[in-house]
Parts: structure tokens; C-alpha cells; sequence
């Protein structure tokens, strides 16, 4: 099984004081990946640091991440399971917002679990088959 990293998780490390990098290594036996819409979130940071060093510094973070975690693009096989759980979802009145459905339609079509912070796994579990990992601090 390998593991595609949810913004959610990071942001708890961060406020937590922890390392990504330390936390990650921890990971190792797991395949680990980053979509593409949780590389766009972590850039955000980056451009709202609010100080040149602070950009700095997120931006060697999230290089040093996506050096060891690869981002998985947002194609034509991961958009249409996004359109399937859109659908699903909708009918059901259970809908997810729409950059964490990316991340679960990524999820689910490499058949990996989601990693979520410890106060975001509630809305994951509303889609079906989707595995959820949750970050323990």
C-alpha cells in the first residue's frame, strides 16, 4: 500500500513544531506521494509568507518533499474518477470540498490510502472505498 500525503497533514506538523522530514522518514516502508492540487496548496504558503526568508524557507520544504515524494499530475485517468466521486457524492448530499476530492480521486486511482492531519479525516470517510491514514502527533 503507499500513501498520498493531504495537505492536512502537513499543516499539523507544522503547527505541531515537527519536522516533515523527520516524521516522513518515518514512512519509509510506504510508498508516498503528492497530488498535484496539495503541491499547488503548499506553494500558496510560499507566495502568503508574509517575509522573504519565511518564503524561503517554506519553499525548501516543499522541494526537499517533492524530492523524495513524487507529485502526481492531475490527468485525463485521475479527473475522470474526481467527475465519478462529484457525482456520487452530490447525489448522496455529502460533498467534499473540491481540492480534497482531487486528493481522494488520487487516492483511489492508485489504490493508496490518504494521509490526513488528526482533525481532517472526518470528510474523507464519506468517500466510498477511500482508505484513510491519519497522522498521529
Amino acid at each position: 500500500m503507499g500513501l498520498v500525503i493531504d495537505t492536512s497533514a502537513l499543516v499539523a506538523l507544522e503547527r505541531a513544531g515537527a519536522g516533515w522530514e523527520d516524521r516522513l522518514a518515518g514512512l519509509a516502508e510506504e510508498r508516498a506521494v503528492v497530488p498535484a492540487i496539495v503541491y499547488a496548496e503548499l506553494l500558496v504558503g510560499v507566495h502568503l509568507a508574509g517575509s522573504e526568508p519565511r518564503a524561503a524557507n517554506r519553499r525548501a520544504r516543499i522541494d526537499a518533499l517533492v524530492s523524495r515524494c513524487p507529485v502526481v499530475e492531475f490527468g485525463r485517468e485521475i479527473a475522470e474518477r474526481w467527475a465519478e466521486l462529484f457525482a456520487v457524492l452530490s447525489r448522496e448530499g455529502s460533498m467534499i470540498p473540491a481540492n480534497d476530492l482531487a486528493v481522494a480521486a488520487t487516492a483511489l486511482h492508485l489504490d493508496f490510502a490518504v494521509l490526513v492531519g488528526p482533525q481532517n479525516e472526518a470528510h474523507y470517510r464519506r468517500v466510498p472505498s477511500l482508505r484513510c491514514a491519519r497522522l498521529d502527533l
